[in-house]
């Protein structure tokens, strides 16, 4: 199977399964994500991992032999499936982490930069390279580069098309971290940093900073103050208070 869903400890791991030609996106694996999503959120994951097959790659992007003597009206609605796709991590009842090992391209960053998280490998490069084919990012790679790196440098990579490593992804925010070790066991590790916290919190958290980055300072003001106040509301925050105050771990129920 070219997207295989797995379940292991309180995770789902989506593996794009294509080795042989770099974990590369078809039309087909796309639809094939968009289903396994619809499982995940119905399941009792507490984040979903996103890592590629092999060592050498990720996703090297979308495949590009699929991309011929298409009618115009078709290759918008293929990027604009990509897009809802991957838009639907934004509003994921979970958190998601984009374990990059190896190459990550064109529709594989766009991908990985959907994920509320990504890791790379020390031997990860990524980009996203359109401009070299006479094209430019379809699938959410203008809109989601400049909200990680800022303006200035979303332009340079997006229109030199030119490859980021590990190390220069994580100084300028491309990633969150490089991470050594097994790929999948270091991006578990990374995920335990926050799983054990309530779900429905750990929401909350990521509406107030999605929608401060889309309104004014102000207005995202308001927003953080309404989200605070609904937090105060569950049962996990008594919790959360209590055993602080009584020095012990809380046990959070996602209520």
């Amino acid at each position: 199977m070219p997207v295989e869903l797995t379940y292991r400890d309180e995770f789902a791991i989506i593996t794009l399964n294509r080795p042989e030609a770099l974990n590369a996106l078809s039309f087909q694996i796309l639809r094939d994500i968009s289903a396994a999503l619809d499982e995940v959120e119905t399941s009792d994951a507490r984040a979903l991992l996103f890592i590629g097959a092999g060592d050498r790659a990720f996703c090297a992007g979308a495949d590009i032999k699929e991309f011929a003597n298409r009618p115009l009206a078709q290759a918008k609605r293929d990027a604009e499936y990509g897009q809802r796709t991957f838009a639907r991590l934004d509003t994921f009842p979970i958190s998601s982490v984009a374990i990059i090992n190896g190459y990550a391209f064109g529709g594989g960053f766009e991908l990985a930069s959907a994920c509320t998280f990504r890791l790379a490998t020390p031997n990860a490069k990524m980009g996203l390279p359109e401009i070299k084919l006479g094209l430019i990012p379809g699938y959410g790679g203008t809109i989601r580069l400049p909200r990680l790196v800022g303006e200035g440098r979303a332009l340079e990579i997006i229109m030199t098309g030119r490859t980021v490593d590990a190390e220069e992804a994580a100084r300028i925010g491309m990633v969150n971290r490089v991470v050594e070790g097994d790929p999948l066991e270091a991006g578990m590790a990374f995920a335990r940093e926050f799983t054990g916290y309530s779900l429905p919190v750990l929401n909350l958290a990521r509406d107030a900073v999605k929608r401060a980055l889309d309104n004014p300072v102000w207005e995202g003001l308001k927003i953080e103050a309404d989200l605070n106040t609904l937090a105060f509301q569950t049962e996990d925050s008594i919790e959360g208070a209590a055993a602080f105050t009584e020095k012990r771990k809380a046990d959070f129920q996602d209520k």
